[in-house]
């Protein structure tokens, strides 16, 4: 079964992202097609990048680095839990991605945002991050607005109608960690589908010959 984590991207006290990320965990472990588990940055307590080799080197020194790595490298695919500041993500959300590159490659990734403007701005910001990371990022995204979404700017009250944008865009994660997985496989494992290819092909080509 696919793994899908739904990842909290703000460490703001008193953040609107809490119960944005409760509802989606919630309504996804409704689905029963994949193991999803809510999973908090704040949880692992990582300091502005504090690491002196680049995460594409993977030679990790710290051990909050590794504890994010293996907890990382465990899903399929994830989902952005992100608020908006400043037209962009949070600055703890960019931190907790830049910690990391192997981890996150050929995955899958879809987003639930918020903000004044759905959060749509944060959403951009992070496609070019993902694409810069080899993740594959699903158009289906769940825009929930500070006015129509939260009552009196703080308590989460979604409308009904994100429930079918929720639905689209877990369907669009799930079809697409599904077809990362394969680039995933072991070396052998390629080898062995590209033989079998290659033999397929060889008797389609003896049976076209004359006799």
């Amino acid at each position: 079964m696919l793994r899908i984590a739904i990842i909290l991207g703000s460490t703001r006290p008193g953040r609107k992202g809490e119960p944005v990320a409760r509802w989606v965990h919630d309504q996804a472990r409704q689905r029963n097609d994949a193991d999803y588990e809510l999973v908090d940055i704040a949880e692992f307590d990582l300091p502005l990048l504090d690491e002196p080799m680049p995460p594409s080197q993977n030679k990790y020194s710290k051990d909050h680095t590794k504890r994010w790595a293996a907890k990382i490298a465990s899903f399929d695919g994830f989902v952005f839990v992100t608020p908006e500041y400043n037209h962009g993500t949070s600055a703890a959300l960019k931190n907790a991605i830049d910690y990391l590159y192997k981890e996150w490659n050929n995955k899958a990734a879809g987003f639930v945002s918020y903000g004044s403007a759905g959060g749509t701005r944060a959403v951009e910001h992070l496609r070019g991050i993902m694409a810069e990371l080899q993740v594959a990022d699903v158009r289906a995204h769940v825009a929930l607005s500070l006015y129509t979404d939260f009552e009196n700017f703080s308590a989460f009250k979604p409308q009904a109608l994100h429930q079918k944008s929720l639905k689209a865009m877990l369907d669009q994660l799930l079809a697409w960690s599904g077809a990362m997985r394969t680039l995933r496989t072991p070396g052998e494992t390629r080898g062995q589908a590209s033989i079998s290819a290659q033999e397929n092909r060889s008797r389609t080509s003896l049976a076209d010959q004359p006799a």
